[in-house]
């Protein structure tokens, strides 16, 4: 019996190395990883340069928390906001704590301006924010709340995409609204760029801060470095963790510097969050991501990836559904069920998550080659005909 809390269905796999969008086995078994550590390992496996500032900097120093000044913070935190909406960056370890980090300035915004009532957030069905007692409540569903009530107050869950019932919601009360661009856990829904831009609009008109959960979609997933830029429009305030660190547990909330005013000294706080290491690894997948051409490169890709995934529904209807998505965070809507989907593909070789909705995601690296979509389409292709079949026998 394993010593570990047993809080996860895992696949009977153990991988003993990565290099690239492949992991292997100890008995040398290859796979090509399109879960991508759930849409983390956004370099690939093992990138030369994110290992190279990794080992230079754990041979200096590791950690010595917030109390001092850190200066790969003041890079990074210095580099995100020239590269985004943002004026002032807080780092923490992970996503959850980033959209918890969110929540926390919005409240503080509105107090810090006379108004300690506009304390509740609008959220969206369907929407993940993570694991923590306050996430799963802003999330609202009953999959991650049930057996943790009572649940963190503060929260009115409205339908996605319904901007009447939105706006219906809003009280002398409300703080802010939350959405993620694209719903990851959701089952792959991308909100479409005109309701990102009313969002927008609304929290405008009712003095609201806008806060978009960008943990899965940002850093480059979409072919633009956030997912929100492709409507033109900024938040207020972001959650990014995930892709940032390629594989390195880090996270980060961005605000302008008017949603920030009231995080001064002692309203916030985390010992480990962007500690030396955490820096150098998040700088170093950074330098990648902003190489000329890589985002676009990303785009390009998931372009034709989109196209081929189209072409597989339509030859394997009995299978899949539709394709849903954004850049290279593609999911299949799945005819049958998708966590034995997500097995059989296993089988052949191809890792994926499954999502809400009967959705398999497709996550590859953003490092991907034509070479790798090409393969994992003949496995896919291959698995839903060899489905079709039986089922027809």
């Amino acid at each position: 019996m394993s010593a570990v809390m047993p809080t996860y269905a895992r696949a009977n796999l153990e991988f003993d190395r990565g290099e690239g969008c492949y992991l292997y086995t100890a008995d040398n078994r290859r796979f090509l990883d399109f879960a991508a550590g759930i849409a983390v390992t956004s370099v690939g496996h093992s990138h030369p340069h994110v290992v190279d500032a990794l080992k230079s900097q754990a041979e200096k120093l590791w950690h010595v928390s917030n109390l001092y000044t850190i200066p790969g913070q003041e890079k990074l935190a210095k580099r995100l906001c020239e590269n985004s909406f943002a004026d002032v960056v807080f780092f923490s370890n992970s996503g959850a704590e980033a959209c918890e980090g969110a929540i926390k300035l919005a409240r503080k915004y509105h107090s810090a301006d006379g108004r300690p009532e506009k304390t509740r957030i609008i959220t969206v069905k369907g929407a993940f924010h993570g694991r923590t007692t306050t996430t799963i409540a802003a999330a609202g569903n009953e999959k991650y709340t049930e057996g943790f009530g009572p649940l963190a107050p503060g929260f009115d869950t409205v339908a996605w995409g319904n901007l009447n019932e939105l706006r219906g919601a809003i009280t002398h009360e409300t703080a802010a609204i939350m959405v993620e661009p694209v719903q990851g856990e959701g089952g792959i829904r991308p909100a479409s760029l005109d309701y990102l831009r009313e969002l927008r609009k609304i929290a405008d008109e009712y003095g609201l801060l806008l806060i978009f959960d960008e943990v899965q979609i940002g850093f480059g997933r979409s072919g633009k470095l956030f997912g929100h830029e492709w409507a033109g429009i900024a938040p207020d305030v972001m959650a990014i963790a995930k892709g940032m660190g390629g594989g390195f547990p880090v996270g980060a909330f961005l605000a302008t510097a008017e949603a920030a005013k009231g995080m001064t000294a002692g309203t916030h706080g985390s010992t480990y969050g962007g500690n030396p290491l955490a820096m150098a690894v998040g700088n170093a997948v950074l330098d990648v991501v902003l190489e000329p051409g890589f985002l676009e490169r990303v785009d390009m890709v998931g372009r034709r990836f989109w196209k081929l995934l189209l072409d597989l529904v339509a030859k394997h209807p009995s299978v899949f559904e539709e394709v849903r998505g954004a850049g290279l965070m593609l999911g299949l809507k799945c005819v049958v069920p998708n966590g034995e989907m997500v097995g059989r593909l296993r089988e052949e070789g191809l890792l994926t998550v499954p999502a809400a909705e009967n959705v398999v995601r497709l996550l590859p690296p953003l490092t991907v080659e034509d070479r790798q979509i090409d393969e994992a389409m003949a496995i896919l292709d291959r698995v839903a005909a060899n489905w079709a079949a039986s089922s027809a026998a």
